[in-house]
């Protein structure tokens, strides 16, 4: 006879067009619910800002207990997690099929999906999450936007911090000219001769890839061309993480409908999806089936559908890489991107660097408190910078010539908290793939 609660974890479908899942009444009974048993736990006080939060309200009180806490403060809890799904994923003990039933970060996206739906977010939250129109209008005009978004910019920073709300130190992504799209039409051939010839990758270039950081997707067509395989470029729009994280889940489902029909016809000709950012990889992976379950193109696009790193020691492991690469010099720290490990492949981005000759890689398991939009934000900018010191200081006591993140904002931001480390060694940053194309010769990182 099975154990009680045995069973694989398991998420529920997000029944967020229910009139209950936004009725604060019952949004609130659920909170009260889970908080509970969270005090009664505690075992994710060391991952995002949300727990200490919850924990520091509820010891503060003069019971010690959640019921000494105003529910009017649960927002506070909710505005601190960054949806990085590491609490359902590696501490959490209470999740499906147990009978206590939690899923906390799907909890925090109702109480954002509430939030949205009575108006909540401002006019500029909603803009900066427009990722495909601002990425291209950042593309069209980069030198002036990165002239614009640079940190030691003492005019145009307060100005965004005052109108937009980021916070004028955080380090911000810069544009590319021109787009990985329009990159990709000068993708090397695929070689014939080598072990993987035949397979056939259609790379979902995501709205990062493809305006912010061109050189993932050129490395990435590079070293699947060297093993042989053909590739093809698609980006019909973002994912809709950022709406996701804002609570506009509503937009998510229009947007996994038109990309997964879109898909289709690309699947049915034999490539396979990959995204080259663990967060869009995930959200076509994972997310999308339980926003649309009854879908079948997104069903569909989901089963064919891998994170980058993923289908790179896929070839390893079926057919062996091609040959060529050699030994990088000086090492690498890789922190393993929360959504990477959010999509329960294992630690892909590792394996891949692994594949590189005498390798030597130290991993690091902890969030890089980044969260994407929500990092740069004023009021949550300084937090983020906590959340990442501890993965700042393993990179700079490692003291590696690279350190890569699958994520390339958690990278970023990482190298950021690094350079607060007086002392500190600054290492190169990369995505795991370009370190690959590097052992390869393919590119040259600097």
């Amino acid at each position: 006879m099975a154990e009680p609660n045995s069973g694989a974890p398991f998420r529920h479908v997000i029944d967020w067009q229910n009139p209950d899942f936004t009725d604060y009444a019952k949004l609130e009974k659920e909170m009260e619910r889970v908080f509970d048993i969270c005090h009664g736990c505690r075992r994710c006080f060391n991952l995002c800002d949300s727990f200490p939060v919850l924990f520091d309200m509820i010891d503060e009180t003069p019971s010690g207990e959640l019921e000494g806490v105003a529910p009017i403060r649960y927002k506070e809890v909710v505005d601190a997690c960054t949806l990085c799904d590491m609490c359902f994923m590696t501490k959490c003990p209470y999740v499906p099929p147990h009978e206590f039933d939690l899923d906390f970060p799907h909890l925090m996206l109702r109480y954002r999906a509430f939030e949205f739906r009575r108006g909540e977010p401002s006019l500029a939250d909603k803009e900066l999450v427009a990722t495909d129109r601002n990425g291209a209008i950042g593309s069209a005009l980069n030198p002036l936007m990165n002239w614009a978004v640079d940190r030691g910019n003492k005019f145009t920073r307060p100005i965004m911090e005052g109108i937009a709300n980021i916070d004028r130190n955080a380090a911000l992504p810069t544009f590319d000219k021109p787009t990985f799209v329009k990159a990709a039409k000068k993708a090397p051939k695929p070689d014939a001769a080598a072990p993987a010839a035949g397979r056939k990758a259609a790379l979902y270039a995501t709205c990062f890839v493809n305006y912010n950081n061109t050189s993932i997707g050129i490395a990435a067509q590079a070293v699947l061309a060297k093993n042989g395989v053909e590739t093809k470029v698609v980006h019909p729009e973002c994912c809709g993480m950022p709406q996701l994280e804002l609570g506009d889940i509503k937009d998510v489902a229009r947007r996994a409908a038109a990309v997964a029909a879109y898909m289709r016809p690309i699947i049915e000709e034999g490539y396979r999806i990959v995204a080259l950012v663990p967060s869009c990889a995930l959200m076509l992976k994972f997310e999308w089936p339980l926003i649309l379950p009854d879908n079948a193109d997104v069903k569909f696009l989901s089963e064919n559908t891998s994170d980058l790193s993923e289908y790179v020691v896929d070839i390893a492991k079926k057919e062996g890489m091609a040959p060529g690469m050699k030994p990088l010099e000086g090492g690498v720290t890789i922190q393993l991107a929360c959504h990477a490990r959010a999509q329960n492949m294992g630690p892909k981005g590792a394996e891949m660097l692994r594949l590189i000759p005498e390798p030597d890689v130290q991993v690091v398991e902890r969030c890089s408190g980044h969260g994407g939009s929500w990092g740069v934000k004023t009021g949550n900018f300084e937090t983020a910078m906590k959340v990442g010191k501890p993965v700042a200081r393993t990179v700079a006591k490692n003291d590696k010539a690279f350190v890569a993140s699958e994520c390339p904002l958690a990278a970023m931001h990482i190298l950021q908290g690094v350079e607060a480390i007086d002392g500190a060694k600054m290492p190169i940053k990369a995505h795991p793939i370009e370190l690959l194309a590097q052992a390869y010769g393919l590119a040259e990182l600097k």
